[in-house]
């Protein structure tokens, strides 16, 4: 973004994980550019598996980050957008027609759908965090971005909504808002990080997006534009830190250091022969001997490699389990109205902090089957070359969702009018926008 582009708009995003509390600070400039202004990570504080269990100590660290990147930035943010990874996230395809009667389709037409297809949200005591239009079909034609202009008999439309547990999302709000600052939107995490590493072309096809955190991992697939399954396992990254950690009996930041800097998932014929040091250089003599070194407090890097792919054995299976459960692979592609129950899709993406373990893509395709790659964030102008790796997809994946402003048909209806923060475009000016964006 040149110097002289006015920046109309400064996003601010903070991602709530249980291993880091990441904040970005983006510019949106009036001709629509996307740059990074700056992002900051710190430790977590308050956090287990996704959901708040320290107040105090959670909104210390969410206060910390956002400043720390607000100094980067040399700006300061008011409101946030922030992202959810636990508080029991589940999706559902809602789908409404109406007649039309071979007419013309207006404004009105798609204005009146979409109320339609908002009051028949049954939330069942949950709270909705999104509900989007995906995209419309009409007659025999399915996949359309913007029915306006066209003639048809029936008009109908595809909603993704995004459920969650009240309270831990509540819990999430209420330490950003402790740490004096307005939240703009309560995110998924699956959204925003297939927004940041999901190519359009493969969110049509058919993709299975895993996002390896240090306690949860969750698994979305997407298919025909938007996501139309969702799972979680609650376990993670972190998981493998506490095996190694028992392993030797070492502390955990010391198992932390081990799995990062020589640990994988791929084993070598030479792992026998390498011995890897316990301690971090300028420590060694402190602290205890670890079970299995030697005299120098080093232990077989083939026994580390054994305790990380046990774990990501049992992770796997559950990983394909949920897979196997959403019918990822099964049938002919996914996409279209009524087509949601089986999804063609063959490829996986990993993402996430855990998916930075070396060798990873190579044992998950082993594992599941099918062919793997590992997800990062898109090119994004100023972005940290340190933050486009793919612990930071989720906090990208914000920005960018927050950028695109994409409709919720939940602002139509006067019952759902506290989400409303739209101004200036029309209705269905937006949706044509969204509809863009989405595909």
């Amino acid at each position: 973004m040149a110097a002289a582009t006015r920046v109309s708009r400064v996003i601010g995003a903070v991602n709530i994980g249980s291993f880091r509390i990441s904040a970005m600070i983006a510019g949106l400039s009036d001709t629509g550019e996307l740059k990074v202004l700056s992002s900051f990570h710190r430790a977590a504080q308050g956090i287990k598996r996704g959901y708040v269990t320290d107040m105090g100590a959670a909104t210390y660290a969410v206060r910390d980050a956002i400043e720390r990147a607000e100094q980067m930035a040399n700006t300061s943010v008011s409101s946030v957008w922030i992202g959810c990874s636990g508080a029991g996230l589940a999706s559902r395809i809602v789908q409404r027609d109406i007649e039309i009667g071979g007419g013309r389709i207006e404004e009105e037409d798609v204005e009146q759908l979409l109320l339609t297809a908002g009051d028949s949200i049954q939330p069942d005591g949950r709270i909705v965090l999104h509900a989007q239009p995906a995209h419309y079909w009409l007659d025999g034609a399915h996949g359309v971005a913007n029915p306006r202009g066209l003639h048809a008999e029936r008009l109908g439309v595809d909603i993704h909504v995004m459920l969650a547990d009240g309270a831990p999302v509540r819990n999430l709000t209420e330490a950003v808002q402790n740490a004096h600052l307005n939240v703009e939107a309560v995110v998924a995490s699956p959204i925003a990080a297939g927004h940041a590493c999901l190519t359009p072309e493969e969110r049509d096809l058919g993709v299975a997006l895993v996002e390896f955190g240090a306690e949860v991992t969750t698994i979305s697939v997407h298919a025909g534009g938007m996501l139309v399954g969702l799972a979680t396992v609650p376990k993670g990254s972190g998981d493998i830190t506490d095996a190694i950690a028992s392993a030797f009996g070492v502390r955990r930041f010391q198992a932390e250091r081990l799995k990062c800097k020589y640990g994988s998932a791929i084993a070598s014929p030479a792992d026998h022969r390498e011995m890897i040091p316990v301690n971090a250089p300028g420590e060694e003599g402190g602290g205890p001997i670890a079970r299995h070194a030697d005299d120098k407090n080093r232990i077989p890097r083939a026994e580390l490699v054994s305790v990380i792919t046990a774990e990501l054995a049992r992770l796997s299976e559950e990983i394909g389990k949920g897979l196997r459960a959403m019918g990822f692979g099964a049938g002919s592609g996914g996409g279209g109205h009524g087509g949601h129950g089986a999804h063609g899709g063959q490829l996986v993406v990993l993402t996430g902090g855990g998916a930075e373990l070396a060798g990873l893509a190579d044992y998950a395709q082993s594992a599941l089957g099918r062919p793997v790659r590992i997800g990062k964030p898109l090119a994004m102008s100023g972005l940290a070359e340190a933050h486009g790796v793919p612990g930071f997809t989720t906090l990208a994946g914000l920005v960018l969702y927050a950028a695109a402003d994409p409709v919720d048909i939940r602002s139509l209806a006067p019952a759902y009018q506290h989400a409303t923060r739209f101004a200036g475009d029309g209705l269905v000016t937006r949706l044509v926008h969204a509809m863009k964006a989405y595909f």
